[in-house]
């Protein structure tokens, strides 16, 4: 296990080093959704999907599907909890796409879709937009099995918080963010230090167990394939990835937002939210498509790091620095084989009992 966590150390932080600029050396030569026995009840909202997208001009396009619904009333605020329905900004049917401008600058805007029967859903843009961290997205927005939804503003994933700006950190404190679990290891930790919005405790939460993240040799791209699956499987087996994504699950229970990050968002990060998602019942192809959705989000980043590179070498390259459904099945596959289903893998490998799964789903469900 020691050699095989090493491996896979290296290769994330390789990963890591390429997206963000730094020295890294190399030399180019589920099975579904777990059952919920305590959550039996059908959902009360109607809504079987919805998106908000904010748009280069500020507007936003929202988008739903609610089968049986005649007509949906939209209400937007800046608070989650508190939106006001004096007013409503837009009436639609029961599947529709609605675009809204005119709204003012703010931190967030949040879209409660109220149908003529049925309970309300509020919805977000997912991303938070920040250019110093083009992965810092809400975790939350799915649809489970069972047709509840995981609140929106209650937990986020990102990658490298080291070049958040003072207006950032004033937007995360606004925000709610009260704990931040770096998945990094103290070498990444140190070279490129979190900043932290006032308020907000940081743990460190080593996903690898290494103390550094040393030198990766990689020569093809099957090579790098390879060293990405290897490390995915680590993430699920190994003692520090248990305990790393123990805490992470175990601290996301509604009260207060919580962040988590490693240094591109897409790797150790990509597995705590798949695993989170995966708990509260979404299913597989939705896990997925959050895990997939880095590529979109650093896409620009990914583009420019490749375009440093020598022609030669960007084919070996690219697979570390993109996502692929063969990394994330890896993971799943690694569940199967060492725990034979993923309640077993929260239960036996995550330590997470059957209250604390069940007060994670109270805390983190609407319907």
């Amino acid at each position: 296990m020691t050699s095989t966590r090493t491996r896979a150390a290296a290769a994330l932080a390789l990963t890591g080093a390429l997206a963000l600029g730094g020295t890294a050396t190399a030399s180019p030569a589920l099975a579904d959704a777990p059952g919920h026995a305590d959550r039996q009840q059908t959902s009360r909202i109607p809504f079987t999907a919805a998106t908000v997208t904010q748009q280069a001009d500020g507007s936003f396009t929202i988008g739903w599907t609610s089968p049986g619904t005649r007509r949906v009333t939209v209400y937007t605020g800046t608070d989650r909890d508190r939106i006001s329905h004096r007013a409503a900004i837009a009436h639609a049917g029961g599947s529709a796409t609605v675009t809204v401008s005119g709204l003012a600058a703010a931190d967030r805007w949040y879209f409660e879709l109220v149908p003529d029967r049925g309970e309300s859903l509020t919805v977000a843009d997912r991303s938070l937009h920040l250019a110093s961290a083009p992965n810092f997205r809400d975790a939350g927005g799915y649809r489970t099995t069972d047709g509840h939804w995981v609140k929106m503003g209650g937990v986020y994933r990102s990658d490298d918080l080291s070049r958040l700006t003072d207006a950032d950190l004033a937007e995360l404190q606004r925000l709610g963010i009260r704990q931040i679990f770096d998945l990094r290891t103290p070498g990444e930790r140190t070279a490129a230090p979190d900043r932290v919005p006032a308020g907000a405790t940081e743990v460190a939460a080593n996903v690898l167990g290494t103390a550094d993240t040393g030198a990766f040799n990689v020569t093809t791209p099957e090579a790098a394939v390879k060293a990405m699956t290897d490390a995915e499987r680590t993430m699920v087996s190994a003692d520090s990835a248990k305990s790393a994504y123990h805490a992470v699950l175990s601290a996301a229970d509604g009260r207060g937002a919580v962040l988590f990050h490693c240094t591109a968002g897409k790797d150790r990060t990509g597995w705590a939210g798949a695993a989170l998602l995966t708990a509260l019942g979404v299913p597989r192809g939705t896990v997925e498509d959050d895990y997939l959705a880095s590529n979109t989000y650093r896409a620009a980043a990914n583009a420019a790091t490749l375009a440093k590179l020598p022609p030669a070498y960007q084919a070996v390259y690219k697979p570390l620095l993109d996502v692929c459904p063969e990394y994330l099945n890896a993971g799943f596959d690694e569940v199967q084989s060492e725990f034979g289903a993923f309640d077993s893998y929260l239960k036996d490998g995550l330590g997470l009992d059957r209250r604390t799964l069940r007060d994670l789903r109270h805390d983190l469900l609407a319907g």
